[in-house]
């Protein structure tokens, strides 16, 4: 094993939510990313669809359980002394499958090694082992600090809701619902004024719809800089829910922009533009308005990037008048309107 050190940091992250193209709901879930020599962990491990056991939906006394568990104060979960490193963002069920690895004290030192996909009780390290990952040794005291952090705060961070304001209410109440539905708490409103501070500190993001007048807006702004409050504002593109929630996701992206898996994405005239800093599947869906202003959705790239920026050509139909782009990883959400 090699005695040079690796750096250890945590970091915010979020598996994106969404409403997908054939109707399915994908849950959002915000958790604690391990950043090893500066990089996300995760994006070491291929395009894995995962999180942390360091999520913001667990109760208290579970996440503060994981985090003990993570400093070995806690038997091993699993047999051979290993810990589930990203496990299933659906569920907890190993079944579905689980990155592990080995966590272990050498002095004051900590050792993760022998990273394997598991599925059940035992490791299987020969056919499911993670070649070239790992061992990583961390010095003990960056190692504790970073995770007693959390214990001192309890939780991965509280969980934001989002603010939705506009005059179509039933677009609005669609909106909320598909919101709650993938695990983003939401609430209508006309207006912030008389809101307590306190109340509009739990929001991070305020989402306005097109029929949101500039005197409305400027409002709702007013009212959340008297209460001292940062929050993202999102301009909602189109009246179409499954963008709308595409925006927000992007929008309540906490994770340092340095550590964003898809960085960048341009729609012009019949082409997307991609930038991602790992190899990762990535998903492009196009939005469209017809001239009688129903939704169309056409998903127009599904396939796995290289590391840097890419060319895709669209479908011209999938793309043609008022239409919009989402690009998706795993992690990250970004939404252009197409210039044509």
């Amino acid at each position: 094993m090699s005695a040079e050190y690796a750096t250890f940091g945590l970091a915010p992250a979020m598996r994106a939510g969404g409403v997908l193209v054939n109707g399915d709901y994908q849950v959002h879930r915000d958790f604690v990313d391990f950043i090893v020599d500066g990089r996300p962990l995760l994006f070491q491990l291929s395009d894995l669809d995962a999180v942390s056991p360091l999520a913001s939906d667990v109760p208290p006394s579970i996440f503060t359980a994981q985090v003990r568990s993570l400093l070995l104060e806690t038997d091993a979960p699993l047999p051979g002394g290993r810990y589930v490193i990203y496990g299933c963002p659906e569920c907890e069920d190993l079944a579905c499958g689980a990155v592990t690895a080995v966590i272990e004290k050498a002095g004051d030192d900590f050792i993760w090694r022998d990273f394997a996909w598991q599925t059940d009780a035992v490791a299987d390290l020969e056919f499911n082992g993670y070649d070239g990952i790992g061992p990583f040794r961390f010095r003990g005291a960056e190692y504790r600090a970073a995770l007693d952090s959390l214990l001192a705060s309890g939780t991965a961070g509280p969980r934001r809701r989002v603010l939705l304001i506009g005059a179509r209410v039933a677009l609005l109440a669609k909106l909320a619902a598909a919101l709650r539905t993938i695990g983003i708490g939401a609430d209508i409103a006309h207006d912030a004024d008389g809101v307590p501070a306190d109340e509009l500190r739990g929001y991070g993001a305020v989402a306005f719809g097109r029929g949101a007048g500039e005197e409305e807006r400027a409002s709702v702004r007013r009212a959340f800089d008297r209460a001292g409050v940062d929050v993202t504002y999102v301009d909602g593109l189109a009246p179409i829910v499954p963008l709308l929630v595409a925006q927000i996701e992007h929008a309540l992206d906490r994770s340092p922009e340095e550590q964003r898996r898809l960085t960048r994405l341009v729609a012009a005239d019949g082409e997307a533009g991609v930038e991602v800093t790992s190899p990762c599947r990535v998903r492009l869906t196009a939005y469209r308005l017809d001239r009688l202003l129903r939704t169309h959705a056409e998903e127009v790239f599904d396939g796995v990037l290289e590391a840097g920026r890419h060319r895709i050509a669209l479908d011209a139909k999938a793309v043609k008048g008022e239409a919009f782009v989402v690009a998706r990883t795993s992690g990250s959400v970004l939404v252009e309107a197409m210039a044509h």
